[in-house]
């Protein structure tokens, strides 16, 4: 309780933003799914980007090409959302959909699971390019690059509808969130924004342009997975836990943490396993 009483003499306003952007009859806009459009289409730009620069590829042409990452933005949709969708609600809530399982489908309301949507985005990254002939750890690689961006903004777009907001605190940045009781807060929001967004893409973009390392598929892929695991697991200890699951084990342990420690060493691990390709012959 004494958590309570350390509020700062003043905090940061809550910014009264519309968590919908437009609304035209029963049709919504809402920002959280214009992070998520924007991100796949940020995604898919800079993947053709990376696949049509040759010397990113040992000197030789990509083994994908510009019309696979057109032909796959449909499967990483698919992948995102429903992976997501199960993800939340194996993990996080599951009791009340088997209560009401036509919530399933209410995608409007909330409920996407980062590690549900990765699995999805994988299993069809995985299966599409079987279809095409080509190594999945180059694709792992060309949509890790630019998948920061998307997380960056839908943790905004998460500020912006005053959810998965952080824990109590007085430190002088702290926001006070409209349905998150009379206490100030830690914008973990922001946090996660600033770590798996802007930060993990300055990583990922160091390592694909200035270290050339899509020329050994798995390591930016191995360098996101890692970094990300790494960042979630940080920012866990200032977010607020789901009500419906609080502390696992009665601790300080909580369900991202669970879900993101194998990320960490999954990402350790692809890096370790990934090896140059060889260089095309110069004449």
């Amino acid at each position: 309780m004494i958590e309570y009483l350390l509020l700062p003499i003043s905090a940061i306003p809550f910014p009264q933003i519309d968590p919908v952007i437009v609304q035209i009859g029963p049709l919504a806009i809402h920002w959280y799914g214009v992070g998520y459009i924007v991100g796949i289409l940020f995604a898919w730009w800079y993947a053709r980007k990376l696949v049509a620069t040759d010397r990113l590829w040992a000197g030789k042409a990509s083994p994908i090409k510009g019309n696979d990452i057109d032909d796959f933005l449909v499967w990483a949709a698919v992948g995102i959302v429903l992976g997501g969708r199960l993800g939340y609600i194996l993990f996080y809530d599951f009791a009340r959909y088997i209560e009401n399982p036509a919530d399933m489908l209410a995608i409007w309301q909330g409920g996407m699971s980062f590690h549900g949507g990765f699995a999805g985005t994988t299993i069809a990254m995985v299966l599409f390019a079987r279809s095409r002939g080509f190594s999945a750890w180059s694709m792992f690689d060309v949509i890790a690059a630019g998948a920061p961006v998307g997380l960056g903004l839908v943790r905004i777009a998460n500020f912006i509808n005053s959810e998965l907001w952080g824990r109590f605190t007085n430190v002088p940045w702290a926001v006070e969130f409209p349905n998150g009781g009379p206490f100030t807060r830690h914008p973990s929001q922001i946090y996660e924004a600033l770590l798996e967004g802007l930060v993990l893409f300055g990583v990922l973009l160091f390592l694909v342009w200035g270290l050339r390392k899509l020329r050994a598929p798995g390591f930016v892929s191995g360098a996101f997975v890692a970094g990300y695991g790494l960042s979630r697991i940080f920012v866990e200890f200032f977010r607020e836990p789901d009500v419906q699951l609080g502390y696992l084990l009665g601790g300080w342990l909580t369900m991202g943490m669970v879900l993101s420690l194998p990320m960490v060493l999954i990402g350790i691990w692809m890096m370790a396993r990934a090896r140059p390709l060889v260089a095309a012959p110069t004449s």
